[in-house]
């Protein structure tokens, strides 16, 4: 893979550490205006998918008929914390759709959030799959697998009718054949998606843009993600996550979703600066999610105009201390966006 230089972490005043990775940047019309790396690389979009994964669960009338809300449709799409108020959502979509925990396949693991986890910890309180960052989208999955009649034991299987209809989603945002999808299994037991790097990036903007060709109940679902992304951050993340803290710090101006291994996607809403908006995908080349992907996405924004070179200023540049919490290094943004 030809990857470029994202981002440095300096110790003192050493160059330490340094991570490479993939990004495009396409307008509206799906015209590459800026790229890093390699567009053409393949690779999972892992939890970034998840918008299209709650397409089926609309567009077959299973979110009218259990009345999920917008807030139900964000936590479908969402890489929650764990936090009450995603627990809460969660148990919410599934009493409607008759479901229980227990149906959910999704696995346990504690909380995001680093609070919530503590004070679990302390009060010997167990995690439940509700807490697993991708349970809104399971239940989702589960809702549709219901209002069908998809066996639910196996939902989660490529084979099932509900995963065979969500990759032939993908495969039309992308815009992909689905022979040409390689999948793979997720850390949430989904099947997920492997695609280029500018693929991924054609998602989101089909997302904000659904051409003619796709259905009317198709762009319909895709109004209605896209809204309830932009009016319920919170939901989408949480009270420390990347995709939360973008959208707050640029409220109204874009749609975030992180994925495992260093992959984000985000979507610019179409503006005066950018009349078809925009979409941008980000691939870290060695998975870090925690050092180079916050630097690196919060600068793209930077560089674009959707923040200011006051916003989020944790993470330009982000500080590296030691054990007594003092400040020895930092991590830094390397890219230049040459619009092309």
């Amino acid at each position: 893979m030809n990857s470029a230089i994202l981002a440095h972490v300096v110790r003192g005043d050493t160059l330490e550490s340094v991570h490479r990775g993939h990004l495009v940047v396409m307008d509206g019309e799906k015209n590459i205006l800026a790229s890093l790396g390699d567009p053409d690389t393949v690779t999972f979009i892992r939890s970034a998918a998840k918008a299209f994964q709650a397409i089926p669960c609309i567009t077959s009338g299973a979110a009218e008929r259990f009345g999920f809300t917008d807030e139900e449709i964000a936590i479908a799409c969402a890489s929650h914390s764990g936090e009450e108020i995603h627990v809460k959502t969660v148990a919410g979509m599934l009493e409607k759709a008759e479901l229980t925990e227990a149906d959910l396949k999704c696995g346990t693991h504690l909380p995001f959030d680093d609070k919530t986890a503590k004070q679990m910890l302390r009060s010997g309180e167990r995690p439940t799959q509700l807490h697993n960052n991708c349970s809104g989208k399971h239940t989702a999955m589960l809702a549709f697998a219901n209002h069908i009649g998809a066996d639910i034991a196996s939902y989660d299987s490529p084979s099932n009718p509900i995963q065979r209809e969500i990759l032939k989603t993908v495969a039309q945002f992308a815009e992909l054949s689905e022979s040409g999808i390689a999948l793979g299994i997720d850390g949430c037991s989904a099947p997920n998606f492997a695609m280029p790097v500018a693929a991924m990036a054609k998602t989101f903007a089909n997302l904000l843009n659904p051409p003619s060709s796709f259905s009317l109940d198709a762009r319909d679902a895709c109004k209605r993600i896209v809204s309830a992304m932009v009016n319920y951050p919170e939901i989408i993340g949480g009270t420390e996550r990347l995709d939360t803290m973008l959208m707050k710090a640029a409220p109204g101006k874009l749609i975030s979703k992180v994925g495992a291994e260093g992959v984000w996607l985000c979507g610019v809403l179409p503006s005066e600066k950018y009349p078809s908006g925009l979409a941008i995908a980000l691939k870290v080349e060695d998975g870090d999610d925690k050092r180079a992907r916050p630097v690196v996405a919060v600068e793209i924004l930077k560089q674009l105009g959707l923040l200011s070179t006051e916003d989020l200023p944790e993470f330009a540049p982000m500080p590296v201390k030691n054990r007594r919490g003092e400040l020895v290094g930092r991590i830094e943004a390397q890219i230049e966006l040459r619009t092309v």
